[in-house]
């Protein structure tokens, strides 16, 4: 006979080997179409009223659309003279769409909105084959409510696809642990390549828990689990590194600098850059705050354990984090004797590591840190909610786990009382239906839920909307508005922190339309150069046509050089130099151009802007 166990949150028993799986209730696929149509509607609605968004990823896209050096490389500029500051996988996805049906504003943001919906639906997925279909919904829907996913879900930073391929790689983790897989396994790590790709090592904070997932449950000797790992480790390395051997043997001279780097390094761009110097600091705009000041909340404000409650992310992501933390540990203290192969426990195991690895590195960053990047937590916190609750709803009829969710609910409803207080002409009332609300609930999940069926029906739909009401809000209100700049954040008003010359929502509008309508006319390879990749996107936006961000992002990279710059300027490939933008740093040499073209040409006002005629 097959053993019997006791399951330690319902004191139920339950068989070792699990059985096969049922066919799913008839209400299961209507839910899940209706999970996902929902989301689908959430970021797609008015999605244009945020114009281009990012105007920075924007042109980059753009160029791609028109130069396919430029595709390959991630481009700034369709003449590729350098690149944006984080490897292309993201705009490789973003150009396809705009080469298919035409770049426009829409085509710029409806690939961020797919992947949400895509992320939504494989977290059900994720979330369904260790805890039910109930629990999938709801992961899924806590997912698709969370603010700053929202907001990055409808904004064309690399983040959504970021996003997507980890949650695509927790699915795949699940599945190999069915079977001890190492091709499912193999795949995680292709996801984490491509990953890598997006975002370079953020991507890498969650194989912490892909690890330990694995080599705790997987049903086969340990011997064999290390083995897959490596095979894992392999596949990750192959499907990243094939693009950085491209980079590196392709010759310097045929490809765009690479935006970022200190040394034309892709490599050098994900370990320096984009990688330790956002930890611990140093490197451009590195230091404390990303160079902005500890108490700067578009740079995270301070570092430390409670940074993920504080007023920098507190609103885009810590809504439901109390509930999750509570779940997690409870969790794992209900399964800690449980069979190693135990299915709830291997999904605390994986999304609890996702969150807190995530969670403790975002809050001791020392370099740049932007509240949007907590979107990569949402995922972990939904599914740890969605896990955990719904084991101790299960167990209700025990005073532990029907505490333990009390607790859940109670600091959910605390917490954003807490939150919503913090934008006091929002809806006000809100945050007092859910803190009465938190307390009636707690209260009854103490003193023991009723066994009338109407009545379990009720005080379960009220756990729910206790739980996700206040965020799910707060996502709707996100979604209604505007955003654009390079550090939006979720919540009622619109946000436009970090953009270019005429860095406010639709990015064409807001650059300077004489300026857009003098460079179009040009026939040079490029129309114009300038100083900063900020500045270069948004003409290029206005405009069309291709435009030198001299010196890139922070205006300190090499590129062009000075006599790189003259030798365009003396092949006649360059029509104007508008003055203006971020100065460059001593390795940039913009100053240098900017003195270069101030003592040979001559200064035309152009609608307020200086601009100079370089072909005259």
């Amino acid at each position: 006979m097959t053993a019997v166990l006791s399951d330690p949150v319902t004191r139920e028993p339950r068989h070792r080997k699990e059985s096969a799986p049922h066919a799913p209730p008839r209400w299961v696929r209507p839910a899940v179409f209706g999970l996902l149509a929902a989301t689908a509607v959430l970021y797609f609605w008015n999605l244009t009223a945020s114009g281009y968004g990012n105007s920075f990823y924007a042109a980059a896209v753009q160029s791609g659309t028109q130069d396919w050096k430029a595709w390959l490389f991630g481009s700034l500029d369709s003449g590729n003279v350098l690149t944006v500051d984080k490897p292309p996988a993201a705009l490789w996805v973003a150009t396809a769409f705009a080469r298919i049906f035409g770049f426009s504003s829409f085509t710029v943001l409806a690939p961020q909105a797919l992947m949400g919906v895509a992320s939504v639906g494989i977290l059900y997925l994720t979330v369904k084959r260790t805890s039910g279909p109930v629990a999938g919904l709801m992961a899924g829907a806590l997912l698709a409510v969370t603010p700053v996913a929202a907001l990055m879900f409808r904004f064309n930073n690399p983040d959504a696809l970021l996003v997507l391929l980890m949650v695509a790689g927790a699915y795949f983790v699940v599945r190999a642990t069915e079977k001890a897989s190492p091709k499912w396994l193999a795949l995680a790590g292709v996801a984490i390549g491509f990953g890598f790709l997006t975002k370079m090592m953020q991507s890498f904070l969650v194989l912490p828990a892909f690890g330990l997932a694995y080599l705790l449950a997987a049903p086969t000797s340990p011997g064999k689990r290390l083995l897959h790992l490596g095979g894992a480790v392999v596949a990750l390395v192959v499907s990243a590194g094939w693009y950085i051997a491209l980079v590196d043997l392709w010759p310097t001279a045929s490809r765009p600098y690479i935006g970022g780097s200190e040394g034309d390094s892709l490599l050098e761009l994900a370990l320096g850059y984009n990688g330790l110097s956002r930890i611990f600091g140093g490197g451009e705009g590195g230091g404390p705050g990303g160079g902005m000041g500890g108490g700067n909340t578009g740079f995270g404000g301070s570092s430390g354990l409670f940074r993920m409650f504080g007023s920098s992310f507190g609103t885009e992501i810590s809504w439901l984090l109390p509930a999750a933390l509570i779940g997690l540990v409870a969790g794992l203290w209900f399964t800690r004797h449980a069979p190693r192969t135990d299915r709830t426990r291997l999904a605390l195991v994986l999304w609890g590591g996702w969150l807190v690895v995530t969670a403790l590195v975002f809050s001791y960053m020392s370099g740049i840190v932007h509240p949007y990047y907590s979107v990569a937590l949402a995922p972990a916190i939904a599914a740890l909610v969605a896990i955990s609750g719904r084991a101790l709803w299960q167990g209700r009829a025990n005073l532990g786990p029907r505490a333990t969710l009390a607790g859940m609910v109670v600091a959910t409803a605390v917490w954003s009382f807490i939150l919503l207080d913090r934008t006091p002409d929002w809806f006000p009332a809100l945050r007092w239906i859910v803190a009465v609300l938190g307390v009636l609930v707690g209260t009854v999940l103490v003193m023991g839920v009723p066994t009338v069926r109407k009545a379990v029906a009720v005080v379960a739909t009220a756990v729910v909307l206790t739980i996700g009401v206040s965020s799910a809000a707060y996502g709707v209100e996100t979604a209604s508005v505007a955003h654009s700049g390079s550090i939006p954040t979720s919540g009622p008003t619109s946000s436009a922190m970090g953009g270019g010359m005429g860095g406010g929502p639709g990015g064409e509008e807001s650059s300077s339309s004489a300026i857009g309508e003098l460079l179009a006319k040009t026939t040079t390879k490029w129309a114009a150069a300038t100083t900063g990749s900020q500045n270069a996107a948004s003409l290029e936006l206005a405009s069309g046509k291709a435009v030198i961000g001299i010196g890139g992002w922070s205006g300190s990279d090499p590129a062009p050089t000075l006599d790189e710059f003259k030798a365009y300027v003396a092949a006649g490939e360059i029509q104007y130099y508008i003055d203006g933008g971020r100065g460059g740093g001593p390795a940039g040499g913009s100053s240098e151009i900017t003195a270069w073209v101030t003592a040979n040409f001559t200064a035309t006002t152009v609608d307020g802007q200086t601009v100079y005629d370089l072909r005259t």
